[in-house]
């Protein structure tokens, strides 16, 4: 073939690429469109999520242009190429395949005829009978198309239409991203309907005239039109896709989200919502990104048209006008250093928590600022912080009981190099905090014929403590297989007390404790330890054993001020099988394990090659001599009904079980050291598999007056979930309280699921006696289109379980 003929079917595989990677993207607008629904600043880019190629196709320089046909005529008086019978063209990673393909040097039209395929280096594959554009690429058109996007989103229309080199006009076009299911004699689960779909390549937009939404064939939803950017344009200013919600207080709300960029690395969201009950809700997002970080700040704020609409006393119904500030800022110093904050200040105590701000909407918000540093072996952390309680208390009493810490800083180091053959670490921990009202407990129980003592989870007044420790250990293994680990650690604390003692309080409560009113206060512990261990491993035709016993003792001092000091960090403490073997078992540094201690128990894992899997762990701590810190009087009540406040500890022990049929089982309980008794513990029993899922877990917690709780607390909780057809499921939830006999929470939902939709509903009932401005129901309903977006309607984060 002469030269020049060769470049015109060049030309024209060109012409063809061109206005094939126009059409596929038209597929991808509706879904772009639709997608910015989250409202997030990553997706409001207007369509630069799409996957499809720009109209300015790139071709690699001196790509080799390859055909195969079964006929190749130059027809010299019509001036006519033609390649005829099963051509195949290879060109710049583009592949199309037709019955024939004709070149007309005379009108200048190129034609690719009969079961034209052209499939796009992104995987896009584009059908049609014909397919025809000027050698300008300015004009053309195909006939019957069809394309299928490598996410299994597909379009069809009756004819592609290009005009003038920069507008693309598809006539009766249907997009989805449903499996077709035309054999099947039925439409897709749902589609979208576009009488023209235009896109301009001048002002970078893609408009679709006349589209209407069809569910299961039938129409549910029409737009005049509706014009969105191209691929082209990674972000445009504009209307997002609006949402609905229902809520017993607020009413119907309707959601609409407006989305203006600023400029390349600044944008907003300013969004309306109107509720029938309260009024018009505005917010406003602001987001700017610079070269190693993201900063958002986001404002709200509404004029309550019916506070009486709310629980009365509450403070939802106290205030009329209610608003919030929120600043959130995540930096990168370098591969290791980060520094940020996250702060909201809000007119009350629950508006973010009321009008479910997303993101803002916790029983709980901490207020924080933070530098952290991760090395190889290294750890530096230090943060500001306050809690937001979000509650319904109109004279925020848990808020002001909060402490406002500045700042809390901790570091651990490990020495690269081994000291005498060991590991030598330090840890370091700074705090400095405050707290504006005392949170105290007046505990009236009566038991016997003592008052059980008063618990101050914290005073007023600020605090500073400093805290560093060294510890050394070193592993040996014998001939015979004992490993010995030798250990040593000293540690010191110095206190900056001016907080208000727990006896100035009045009448009312009481503390025996010997509160330490001194202005400062100081304590020390050295510590030398030893722990032996001894595995055994059996091993059989079918399975592997380890057993370990392991056998613990910590020689030390006891607890310097024990009770005497504030405990603001070590609060919590629940003895069990994971903090059996831990050198000191208060949670945090305002407390110190002290008095010599034994630890004693095993260890046992079993690996079965039918997939059967089995561990265990059984053991008792023993207060050697000394004081026993558990024991010891706290401002918080730490150590009562604990297991650990007697010379012998509570039995503890776990067992896990799990089977290649789906089957597992895990447990964790504790027992009494003197008759074995029941005192803590859960079971938790689940079985999976492609149909079924379930899971029934018994939790149960002995009396523990020191804390209020004059009786035993025993729940069981159940979760299931069944496959009943290909793609419906329906599921449930229940938790019943065995002591009061009552259920507390009850729930029940049916969803379905496929390669394009997702739906569920669902009904959750449960007890709430904190948040009285709230439901104790709610009813859920999400609808999701894969590429479109989400419909929700009602409270779907409650009623999802």
């Amino acid at each position: 073939m002469a030269a020049g003929n060769r470049k015109s079917i060049r030309k024209f595989v060109a012409a063809l690429v061109t206005g094939t990677a126009a059409c596929a993207y038209v597929l991808s607008p509706v879904g772009a469109y639709a997608q910015v629904n989250n409202n997030s600043a990553s997706n409001n880019n207007g369509g630069a999520g799409a996957t499809t190629s720009p109209i300015k196709v790139k071709v690699p320089e001196g790509a080799k242009l390859v055909l195969s046909s079964n006929e190749l005529v130059y027809n010299k008086d019509a001036q006519i190429v033609t390649a005829s019978g099963a051509v195949q063209i290879n060109y710049g990673g583009y592949k199309m395949v037709a019955q024939k393909v004709e070149y007309n040097q005379k009108s200048g039209r190129m034609t690719a005829l009969g079961n034209v395929e052209l499939i796009t280096p992104d995987g896009n594959r584009m059908y049609g009978d014909k397919m025809d554009v000027t050698d300008s690429f300015s004009d053309g058109f195909v006939n019957a198309l069809r394309i299928e996007m490598p996410d299994n989103t597909r379009m069809v229309a009756e004819k592609g239409e290009r005009v003038g080199g920069n507008q693309l006009i598809l006539t009766k076009g249907v997009y989805t991203a449903c499996m077709a299911c035309s054999e099947q004699g039925r439409a897709p689960l749902w589609q979208v309907k576009a009488q023209r779909v235009v896109q301009n390549g001048v002002t970078h937009t893609i408009r679709l005239e006349h589209a209407r939404f069809e569910l299961f064939g039938q129409p549910i939803a029409y737009v005049p039109w509706v014009e969105v950017p191209d691929n082209t344009v990674k972000r445009k200013s504009g209307f997002l896709f609006p949402s609905v919600s229902v809520s017993q207080r607020l009413g119907v709300g309707v959601r609409v989200p407006y989305y203006y960029v600023i400029s390349p690395s600044m944008d907003a969201t300013v969004t309306a919502t109107g509720f029938t009950n309260q009024g018009l809700l505005l917010e406003g997002e602001f987001r700017q990104r610079f070269e190693n970080g993201t900063h958002i700040l986001r404002v709200a704020g509404i004029n309550q048209m019916n506070p009486d609409a709310f629980v009365a006393g509450t403070t939802d119904a106290e205030h009329k006008t209610r608003g919030m500030i929120n600043s959130k800022a995540d930096f990168r110093i370098n591969p290791r250093w980060t520094f940020g904050w996250d702060v909201m200040v809000q007119s009350d105590n629950n508006f973010s928590r009321t009008y479910s701000l997303d993101g803002l909407n916790q029983t709980t918000h901490t207020n924080q600022a933070y530098l952290t540093g991760i090395g190889k072996r290294n750890f530096f952390d230090m943060r500001a912080f306050y809690y937001n309680v979000q509650d319904t208390d109109n004279n925020a009493t848990a808020q002001k009981q909060q402490a406002y810490v500045y700042p809390s800083v901790d570091y651990h180091y490990v020495d690269p190099k081994s000291v005498y053959g060991g590991e030598l670490s330090a840890t370091m921990n700074f705090t400095h905090l405050s707290r504006e009202k005392t949170s105290a407990l007046d505990n009236v129980v009566n038991l016997g014929d003592a008052n059980l003592n008063d618990r101050f989870l914290g005073l007023s007044g600020s605090y500073t403590r400093f805290s560093t420790e060294l510890q050394w250990q070193r592993t040996f293994t014998t001939d015979e297989g004992l490993v010995l680990t030798p250990l040593a650690a000293a540690r010191g604390d110095v206190y900056g007390l001016d907080m208000n003692s727990p006896n100035s309080f009045g009448a009312s409560f009481s503390y025996p404790g010997n509160y330490d009113t001194s202005d400062y206060a100081s304590r020390g512990m050295v510590t030398a330890g030893l722990e032996a261990k001894y595995p055994f491993l059996i091993t059989t035709s079918n399975s592997t054993h380890v057993f370990e016993p392991i056998a613990q003792i910590y020689v030390r001092p006891d607890e310097q001020l024990a009770g005497r000091l504030p405990n603001e960090d070590a609060q919590s403490l629940v003895f069990d099988a994971t903090n059996l073997f831990d050198r000191d078992k208060f949670s945090g540094f305002d407390r110190i394990e002290g008095g010599t201690r034994a630890n004693v128990g095993w260890r046992y894992t079993a690996s079965f090659d039918s997939g059967y899997k089995l561990q265990h762990i059984f053991g008792q701590s023993y207060q050697l001599a000394g004081r026993n810190s558990f024991a010891t009087n706290d401002l918080a009540g730490v150590g009562s009904d604990s297991g650990l406040e007697t010379t012998r500890s509570d039995y503890v022990t776990m067992f896990g079980l799990t089977t290649p049929q789906g089957i597992s089982l895990a447990t964790s309980y504790r027992f009494d050291q003197k008759d074995f008794a029941f005192k803590r513990g859960d079971t938790s029993v689940g079985f999976s598999n492609d149909v079924f899922q379930t899971s029934l877990i018994y939790t149960h917690i002995a009396a523990q007056p020191q804390y209020g709780f004059t009786t035993n607390q025993d729940e069981i909780q159940s979760r299931a979930q069944i496959k009943f057809k290909e793609y419906w499921s329906v599921f449930g939830t229940v938790s019943y309280d065995l002591n009061n006999n009552q259920i507390t929470r009850q729930g029940v939902g049916l969803s379905y699921e496929d390669e394009c939709t997702i739906f569920t509903v669902s009904f959750l009932d449960k007890k709430d006696t904190t948040a009285s401005s709230a439901t104790n129901w709610s009813i859920g309903a999400r609808l999701t289109f894969r590429t479109l977006g989400d419909v929700n309607l009602g409270s779907v984060q409650e009623a999802t379980f």
